[in-house]
C-alpha cells in the first residue's frame, strides 16, 4: 500500500503546515494535560488531524497500519501525526462515542499555537456531535448518564442513584439496598441503557469500590471519576427550579424521600452543565425510578440470550433485537424497542394491554399495513424537538415536524376503521388523543403557522425559505429584488443583440459568489467578439470553459442586487428565528405524540413479526400468581428458526411446581441443551415485553428477573479467568435470585477439576432447590447430578426436581451418532464427547486411543438405565455412581468442612496456627470419609 493511501484506497489529506506553524502547534500540544482516555482532534478546515499517542491509536485501530503516520517537526521535538478526511472523521467518531465505552472525544479549533476546545463528547453525552453522528444514521438508543453514591454497612450497602436522559430531557432518582456484588446496580445499568457512570474519585480508590467497579465494567459503561465536592445537594432546589417543567413543589416533596441520591443528582447537574444552556430551562421532568418497575436483567443474561446485536453477527436475525426490529419510523420506534427489551414489564395488566394491541394488529392486516405505510413517513420527532429547543437557525426541522404533523389525521383515520373486540382500547389510547392534538388550539396553530410562514412550494427543490408574503419588509425587499432581476434580464438581451450572439446558447448569464452577476461565452465565441469586448466590456476571467465578462450597467445592477439580497437574508434570519422559537413552544405536544407513534410502531412491528414467520407466533397467557407455572408447548427459538436452511425441531417445556420446577438436562454436546434452555428464557422475555411468542401454546407466570450463566469466557484485561468469570456470574445468581426469578445455567463447573466442578454444581443445585426455590433449567455433563431428583422426591416440601435429556441415536452397525434434538423425560448417563470429536474429523489414531483410555477409566455397572429406550438410544455404559444417601451425607459433610474453613480468621492468625488448624479440619474430614464412598474419592 502506498504510504499516502488509506486502507480504503483514498488518498490521505496532506498536512499543510510550514515550519513556523508546526513549531507553534507542537509547543501548544505538549502543554496539554495528560488524559489517557481523551482522543483529541484538531479541525484544519478541510480535514482533521490527531497527534501523539492518539495518532498511533487511530492509525492502528482505523487505518490498520502505521504507514499512515507522519512526523510533524524535526529531531527530538518531532510529533507523530495522522490526517483524517471528513468522512473518516465521522466513522471514527461514531465508533468512539456509540460503540466503545473507554474513550472521550475533544475537538479543537484554532491555528498556530492558539487552539481552544470547541466540542467535547462522551458515550453518555453525545449532544455536541449529534449533527455529525446522526446526520445520515438513526439514533439507535438514547444515551443515559448515571451518577452513583454508596455507603457500605456490614454485608450490605445503600446506593443512591440518579440518571439523566439528555435526548428525552428526563431526570430519575432512586435509593435502594444492594448486596456485596452490587447485583441491583448492574440490573439498573442494563435496564437504563447506561453509557457513562459517575462516581466520587475518593470512592474509586477504596478497596470496597472493586465489586462496584466490576459491576459497572460488566455493563460496558464508561467510568468517570469526579471530585467528592461535586456530590452535594446544596442549592439543588434553586437549580431544579430553573430546569424542571412546572411547579417546584411536587419536586421538593419527591426529594424529601432521598438522602444519598441528592448528592448524585447534584453531581449530574454539574457534570453535564445543565444550567449553562438556556434551552434546558423549564424543559426537564424528574421522577422517582424504582427497580420494581421492570424485570431485572443483568449483563450476563443479556449476553446469554443474545438480546442485542453484536458486530460479529452474520445477519440481523442472530439477535433478538435484530429479529424483532421491524419498525418503520425514523429512529423513534427502534429506540423504544431497545428500551422495552431492557425493561420487560412486571405488571400483568400492562403486559396484557400490549398483547391486546398486538392481537388487534395481528387479526386486522388491513389496519396493520395501512398504519405501517403512514409510519414510514414519520420523522424522528424526538430528536427534532431537541434540535428546535437548541434554537437552530434552520427551517429544516420545522418542515420535518410539519410533514409528520399532517400525517396524524391519516393515521387517526386508519385506526378509526377498526371495529374489533378491542375497539374501546384503540379509541381511548390513540384515537381520542389524536383528535385532541389536531384541534385548532394545539397542532392546528402549528400547521397553520408553517403553511403561512414557509414557502412550501420550494421544499421539493431542497430550499427552505420564508414565504415573502409572511413579513411586510420581506415582501418589499423581494419586490425590489425581482425588479432588479428584470433589469438584468433586459440587459442580457441587449448584450446578446449587441454582440450578435444567441441568448442562453452562446451568451449565458451567471450568478456566483466571486463576481456576482456576469456574462459568459465560450472560447470559440470569444474570437468573434474580441474587438467588441475590448471596448465597453470588462473581461474578468479567461479559462478553458470560457470567458467571463461584465460592463458598467451589469456591475451596478449586480451591486444593488447583492446589497438588497443581504438585507433580505438579514430580515429572513430574524423571521426564521421567530418561526423556530414559536415551533419550539410545541415541543411538549410533539414529545407526547412521538411517544404514541413510537408505541404504535413497535406494537405493529410485533404483529408483523408474529404473522410473517413460517410458523406464526401465539399470544401467551400471562399470570401473576406466585404459584403459577411456566408451560411452553411446541416452543421454538425465534432467532434460530429464522436462519436460512434451518428446520427447527420444537420442544415442550413444563416448569411445574412439585413436579418439574428444577430441571436437570443431560445429553451429548451439540444435542440442543443450550438452545433449549435459552429459548425458554427468550420466550419468557418476549412475553413480558408484550410480544407474541414462538410456541403452539404458552402459559407464563411473571418472572421478576432472568438470571443466566451460559458460556463464560476469559477476560484477561480484567484479570479474570474463565472459571472465575463463571463463579462471579453464579455468585450474582445466588445473591440476587428470588423464588419469582427464572434461572438458566449451562455447563457449570467445567473450568476446574472434575471433583471441584461437580462439588460446586451439586451445592449450587441444592441451594437453588432448597433456599431460592426459583424455576431453574440446569444443563450439565455431570451425570451424577441426576441423583438429585431421587434425593428430592423424598423431601416433604419438595418443589420438584426432574431429569430430562436430549435424545441421540447410535447406529448399531457403524456406531454413528445422530442428534435428534428432542427433549424427553429421564436422565442420560453417557457422554458422547468422542463421537463429537469424530464429527470434527479427528485423526483415526487419536479417536482410537481416546476410546481405549475411556474404557480403562470407566467403571461398568449393571444397574438399570434411567433413560427411556436408552439401550438403543444412548448405549449401556455407566460411570461409577453412588447411592443417594452417600451423596447427601457426603455433600453435607463437605459443606460443613468448607463453612468451618471459610470461618477461620486467617488474616489475623499466625501462619503456623493457621496451618495446624487446617490440618486438623482435613484430618477430621478424612476420618468421616472412611464410612462414605463419595467422600473417599477426594482423598
Amino acid at each position: 500500500m502506498d504510504k499516502d493511501q488509506s486502507p480504503e484506497g483514498n488518498k490521505l489529506p496532506e498536512l499543510k503546515l510550514d515550519a513556523r506553524q508546526a513549531q507553534g502547534f507542537i509547543s501548544f500540544f505538549k502543554k496539554l494535560p495528560q488524559d489517557c482516555r481523551a482522543v483529541r482532534f484538531f479541525d484544519r478546515k478541510d480535514y482533521y488531524t490527531a497527534h501523539g499517542e492518539n495518532a498511533t491509536f487511530i492509525a492502528r485501530t482505523y487505518y490498520h497500519t502505521t504507514t499512515a503516520l507522519r512526523q510533524l517537526g524535526n529531531g527530538s521535538d518531532a510529533l507523530s501525526s495522522v490526517t483524517i478526511s471528513k468522512n473518516m472523521f465521522e466513522t471514527i467518531l461514531r465508533d468512539l462515542l456509540l460503540e466503545r465505552s473507554d474513550r472521550t472525544v475533544e475537538l479543537y479549533e484554532g491555528s498556530g499555537s492558539n487552539w481552544r476546545v470547541s466540542k467535547t463528547g462522551t458515550p453518555g453525552n453525545t449532544g455536541s456531535f449529534e449533527d455529525v453522528l446522526f446526520a445520515n444514521n438513526d439514533m439507535q438508543e438514547t444515551p443515559v448518564i448515571v451518577s452513583l453514591l454508596s455507603i457500605s454497612r456490614e454485608n450490605q450497602c445503600t446506593v443512591g442513584l440518579c440518571l439523566i436522559d439528555l435526548t428525552r430531557r428526563k431526570l430519575g432518582i432512586a435509593e435502594f439496598l444492594d448486596d456485596s456484588q452490587f447485583t441491583n446496580v448492574e440490573s439498573a445499568l442494563v435496564a437504563l441503557g447506561c453509557k457513562e457512570c459517575l462516581v466520587p474519585i475518593e470512592s474509586a480508590k477504596s478497596v470496597e469500590f472493586k465489586p462496584l467497579y466490576e459491576a459497572i465494567s460488566k455493563c460496558n459503561v464508561l467510568l468517570t471519576e469526579r471530585k467528592k465536592s461535586e456530590f452535594r445537594s446544596r442549592d439543588l432546589d434553586q437549580d431544579l427550579g430553573r430546569i424542571v417543567r412546572g411547579s417546584i413543589e411536587p419536586v421538593r416533596d419527591l426529594l424529601s424521600n432521598f438522602d444519598l441520591a441528592l448528592g448524585a443528582l447534584g453531581s449530574l447537574i454539574s457534570y453535564v452543565d445543565l444550567l449553562a444552556d438556556d434551552s434546558n430551562y423549564g424543559n426537564y421532568s424528574i421522577e422517582k425510578y424504582s427497580l420494581d418497575w421492570y424485570m431485572r436483567l443483568d449483563s450476563a443474561a443479556v449476553r446469554a440470550l443474545n438480546v442485542f446485536e453484536s458486530k460479529t453477527d452474520l445477519n440481523k436475525n442472530f439477535s433478538l433485537f435484530g429479529l424483532m426490529n421491524r419498525t418503520c419510523t425514523a429512529g423513534m420506534g427502534k429506540r423504544l424497542l431497545n428500551r422495552w427489551l431492557k425493561q420487560p414489564l412486571l405488571d400483568v395488566s400492562e403486559i396484557n394491554c400490549r398483547l391486546d394491541l398486538v392481537q388487534t394488529f395481528v387479526e386486522d392486516a388491513e389496519i396493520r399495513q395501512g398504519l405501517r405505510q403512514h409510519l414510514k413517513r414519520i420523522a424522528d420527532i424526538e430528536r427534532i424537538t431537541r434540535v428546535l429547543q437548541k434554537k437552530t437557525s434552520s427551517l429544516l426541522p420545522v418542515v420535518k415536524l410539519y410533514q409528520s404533523a399532517i400525517r396524524l389525521p391519516l393515521i387517526k383515520d386508519v385506526l378509526k376503521n377498526y371495529q374489533g373486540q378491542f375497539l374501546s382500547l384503540i379509541n381511548s389510547r390513540y384515537v381520542k388523543p389524536f383528535e385532541f392534538w389536531m384541534q385548532e388550539d394545539t397542532l392546528g396553530k402549528f400547521t397553520a403557522m408553517v403553511e403561512i410562514a414557509i414557502d412550501l412550494d420550494k421544499i421539493d427543490n431542497g430550499e427552505y425559505m420564508i414565504s415573502p408574503s409572511y413579513e411586510t419588509e420581506l415582501a418589499s425587499l423581494k419586490d425590489q429584488l425581482n425588479e432588479i432581476e428584470e433589469h438584468i434580464t433586459k440587459l442580457h438581451k441587449q448584450t446578446a443583440n449587441d454582440l450578435d450572439l444567441p441568448i442562453d446558447k452562446a451568451l449565458k448569464l451567471e450568478k456566483g459568489t466571486q463576481y456576482g452577476h456576469v456574462f459568459r461565452i465560450t472560447k470559440k465565441e470569444e474570437q468573434k467578439v474580441r474587438k467588441k469586448l475590448s471596448g465597453q466590456y470588462i473581461v474578468l476571467e479567461t479559462r478553458k470553459d470560457g470567458v467571463k465578462f461584465t460592463n458598467s450597467k451589469l456591475k451596478k445592477l449586480g451591486d444593488q442586487y447583492q446589497k438588497l439580497l443581504g438585507e433580505y437574508m438579514d430580515c429572513q434570519r430574524s423571521v426564521v428565528a421567530r418561526v423556530v422559537s414559536t415551533s419550539a413552544t410545541f415541543s411538549e405536544v410533539f414529545e407526547a405524540i412521538s411517544g404514541m407513534l413510537s408505541e404504535l410502531d413497535v406494537l405493529s412491528s410485533f404483529a408483523d413479526l408474529a404473522t410473517s414467520c413460517p410458523v406464526p407466533y401465539v399470544r401467551p397467557e400471562i399470570t401473576a400468581s406466585e404459584q403459577g407455572d411456566i408451560i411452553l408447548e411446541g416452543c421454538r427459538h425465534p432467532c434460530l428458526e429464522a436462519q436460512d436452511e434451518v428446520n427447527f425441531i420444537p420442544n415442550d417445556c413444563t416448569l411445574v411446581r412439585g413436579k418439574s420446577w428444577f430441571q436437570i438436562i443431560t445429553g451429548p454436546n451439540m444435542g440442543g441443551k443450550s438452545t433449549f434452555i435459552r429459548q425458554v428464557g427468550v420466550n419468557v422475555l418476549m412475553a413480558q415485553v408484550g410480544c407474541f411468542v414462538p410456541c403452539d401454546r404458552a402459559t407464563i407466570s411473571v418472572r421478576d428477573c432472568i438470571f443466566a450463566r451460559v458460556g463464560a469466557g476469559d477476560c484477561q484485561l480484567r484479570g479474570v479467568s474463565t472459571f472465575m468469570q463463571e463463579m462471579l456470574e453464579t455468585a450474582s445468581i445466588l445473591k440476587g435470585a428470588s423464588k419469582k426469578s427464572l434461572v438458566i445455567i449451562d455447563e457449570l463447573g467445567r473450568g476446574t477439576s472434575t471433583y471441584d466442578g461437580f462439588g460446586l454444581a451439586w451445592a449450587i443445585c441444592e441451594h437453588l432447590v432448597e433456599v431460592i426455590k426459583a424455576p431453574t433449567l440446569f444443563a450439565t455433563h455431570f451425570h451424577e447430578l441426576t441423583a438429585l431428583a431421587q434425593k428430592n422426591e423424598h423431601e416433604p416440601q419438595s418443589l420438584g426436581v426432574a431429569n430430562y435429556h436430549v435424545k441421540a441415536h447410535i447406529e448399531p452397525s457403524n456406531k454413528k451418532l445422530t442428534m435428534l434434538y428432542k427433549v424427553e423425560p429421564g436422565a442420560c448417563d453417557q457422554s458422547f464427547g468422542i463421537h463429537v470429536a469424530e464429527f470434527a474429523n479427528f485423526p483415526e489414531e487419536v479417536i482410537s486411543l481416546a476410546k481405549t483410555k475411556a474404557e480403562e477409566l470407566e467403571d461398568f455397572s449393571t444397574a438399570p438405565l434411567s433413560c427411556n429406550d436408552s439401550k438403543e438410544e444412548v448405549g449401556s455404559k455407566r460411570k461409577r455412581v453412588f447411592s443417594p444417601d452417600d451423596l447427601t451425607r457426603g455433600a453435607d459433610r463437605a459443606r460443613q468442612f468448607l463453612e468451618e474453613f471459610s470461618a477461620l480468621p486467617l488474616d489475623r492468625m499466625d501462619l503456623n496456627d493457621a496451618l495446624g488448624r487446617v490440618a486438623q479440619l482435613r484430618s477430621e474430614l478424612e476420618v468421616d470419609a472412611t464410612s462414605n464412598p463419595w467422600l473417599q474419592q477426594f482423598f
